[in-house]
């Protein structure tokens, strides 16, 4: 009998100790190779990909490129993934690949763009942050300061986030704000704010949509200048906060992408193992990161984490 009840329990512990079946699940993004704020992404990923044991992909274009983008998602269906995990920054040109995904019964969850235009289409919810009102809050925030007039560094035109954030912005601030349209080149960022500095002396105020491609070449703009400009950016890399603890820029809104990779791939797993999902969106920030709190985040911002 003691046999027996030894044999029973080790067969339990065996059971219980076995790995649970993986998750096949796909994750596109329109984040660029040379955008460090992707780079957390996907250490999200990797991070809640080795926690759940999911077997997870990770893709997305090299340049911000619907068309490719759409091919990238096109291709994952096809792969039949238990689920599907999506920026979602043109819902124009990559609805209908969502669509067919939907239609094929795999479950879509959009992180960082394009929320509320996923759920029109049936996707099941959103990891990221409301661009518009982040925006609000940074032009009022910026307004406070004694800022009258604004440039709004926006290096992905036509990206519904960074639209967003733009007239968000605006409308926070509430006075002249004047759209800078860039590429993603740091250099070519930096050249285009110190010639918008110089040719208006009022400019007061730069806000920046991204920190290492916008934020860092901003303020050495500004330095540059030896202008009294207050400079601020979305999203945080080590080098912005650094100017932040140095008094060289405002602040930095933190969206906490890390929680972005890392919360949607979980969701996904325990969807595909359990049917669990939540029952609305979770909203990773934003968070106003001044030089009060810089400098606790500037190490964890430098090992790809904030």
């Amino acid at each position: 009998m003691k046999m027996f009840v030894k044999g029973a329990l080790a067969a339990c512990a065996m059971s219980v100790a076995a790995p649970a079946i993986a998750q096949d699940i796909s994750v596109v993004t329109h984040g660029q190779a040379n955008d460090a704020f992707w780079s957390v992404v996907k250490a999200g990923v990797d991070a809640a990909a080795a926690d759940t044991g999911a077997n997870v992909s990770y893709n997305s274009p090299e340049t911000f490129d619907m068309v490719l983008m759409s091919q990238l998602i096109d291709a994952a269906v096809n792969e039949e993934p238990d689920g599907l995990i999506i920026s979602f920054p043109d819902p124009d040109a990559l609805g209908p690949s969502v669509e067919r995904a939907i239609a094929a019964g795999i479950p879509v969850i959009t992180i960082n763009a394009g929320g509320a235009q996923g759920r029109e289409l049936g996707t099941a919810m959103h990891v990221g942050q409301d661009e518009y009102d982040a925006g609000v809050a940074a032009g009022a925030a910026l307004a406070k300061m004694g800022g009258s007039n604004a440039i709004c560094v926006n290096q992905e035109v036509g990206n519904l986030s960074l639209d967003q954030r733009c007239a968000g912005f605006a409308e926070g601030f509430g006075g002249k704000v004047t759209v800078l349209p860039t590429t993603n080149d740091p250099a070519e960022i930096e050249s285009k704010v110190t010639a918008a500095l110089a040719s208006d002396e009022s400019v007061d105020t730069v806000m920046a949509l991204g920190a290492s491609t916008a934020g860092e070449p901003s303020v050495a703009a500004v330095k540059a200048s030896g202008r009294d400009v207050n400079v601020a950016t979305f999203d945080l890399s080590a080098g912005f906060l650094q100017s932040i603890v140095d008094g060289d820029a405002a602040f930095a809104l933190d969206q906490q992408q890390y929680l972005q990779g890392y919360m949607s791939v979980s969701v996904m797993a325990l969807q595909g193992k359990f049917g669990l999902m939540p029952g609305g969106d979770i909203a990773s920030g934003p968070n106003l990161i001044t030089a009060e709190k810089a400098a606790q985040v500037i190490d964890l911002s430098a090992q790809g984490i904030r």
